[in-house]
Parts: structure tokens; C-alpha cells; sequence
């Protein structure tokens, strides 16, 4: 695959990439990957999760899983509870 060298980025852009990057968990290099396929309209396969967020809701049936437009809006992932000794 190609690679892309961008120079001369002003600092108040990268700070602002890295930031942005940051808040969704990946590096600087995919979020700047995922900038310019969406800005350029590139062929991107979805995620499987996106896949089915794309479908339609029936009347009458919940949701198997939340439908959540906002990816920072998600839920924190859920904590495991420390396991109980029982004494004998």
C-alpha cells in the first residue's frame, strides 16, 4: 500500500487530529486514514456493527442491541464484580 507524507500541517491541525483521535480510542495515522476516505468518498467496508446499524427497525420488535448514532455516546464498557469467597 502507498504511503502519504503530508508536510508543513500547522500545529493547531495536528493537535486538533490527535485530539480527535484520542477521543475515539485510535492513532493519529487511522484517524487521518478515516479523514481522508471520508472526504474522498473511498469504497470503506463497514464494520459488521455499522452493517447492522444500517437496518431497518420492525415495528413491534426491540432492539437486540441500543442503536447509538454517537460512537463517543457509548456506554462504558461494564466492570466485572470481584468474585465472592465463601468460607467454609
Amino acid at each position: 500500500m502507498p504511503d502519504l507524507l503530508v508536510r508543513n500541517v500547522d500545529a493547531k491541525i495536528v493537535r486538533a487530529l490527535k485530539a480527535r483521535a484520542g477521543r475515539k480510542g485510535v492513532s493519529a495515522e487511522a484517524e487521518h486514514r478515516a479523514i481522508l476516505a471520508a472526504a474522498l468518498g473511498a469504497d470503506a467496508k463497514p464494520s459488521f456493527e455499522e452493517y447492522l446499524l444500517t437496518m431497518p427497525k420492525i415495528e413491534g420488535h426491540d432492539d437486540v442491541f441500543k442503536r447509538v448514532q454517537d460512537h463517543d455516546a457509548r456506554p462504558a464498557p461494564f466492570a466485572r464484580k470481584p468474585k465472592r469467597r465463601v468460607s467454609r
